[in-house]
């Protein structure tokens, strides 16, 4: 059983991978647990949740069993940092769709832009622990 919110991300995608190191670097509570949404794992949690399963343009967080998309995903994931709470606040007066509105335009455009791996990044020693 799973107690931790549980980020899912492209695990191929640069941009991705580079706002799940940002996570980690300003999560000291280690608040958060990782998944590739294209490994074993990812891929069981959004059969659960009846997720697309072969798409992954979309930044997802499971929390307690609620699971939030594209913008409210990182919404919720810098309201639990608390140097970015803030940000929270401020974000969440925009509209819904104008969030997801300017997040579908970079999910779209983020191969072009930020590149790809041809794998899922393997986590350092260190991080381990907070990958499922």
């Amino acid at each position: 059983m799973i107690t931790k919110p549980v980020v899912l991300f492209d695990g191929i995608c640069n941009l991705c991978n580079s706002a799940v190191q940002f996570i980690i670097r300003h999560d000291k509570n280690e608040v958060f647990l990782f998944c590739a949404l294209q490994s074993e794992k990812g891929q069981g949690l959004l059969a659960k949740y009846k997720l697309p399963n072969k798409q992954f343009n979309s930044f997802i967080l499971v929390d307690n069993n609620k699971v939030y998309q594209k913008s409210n995903a990182a919404l919720q994931v810098l309201k639990k940092i608390p140097r970015f709470t803030i940000l929270f606040y401020l974000l969440v007066w925009i509209p819904k769709f104008l969030r997801n509105l300017s997040y579908d335009f970079i999910a779209k455009n983020r191969y072009r832009w930020f590149g790809k791996k041809e794998s899922c990044m393997v986590p350092t020693p260190e991080i381990l622990k907070r990958f499922l």
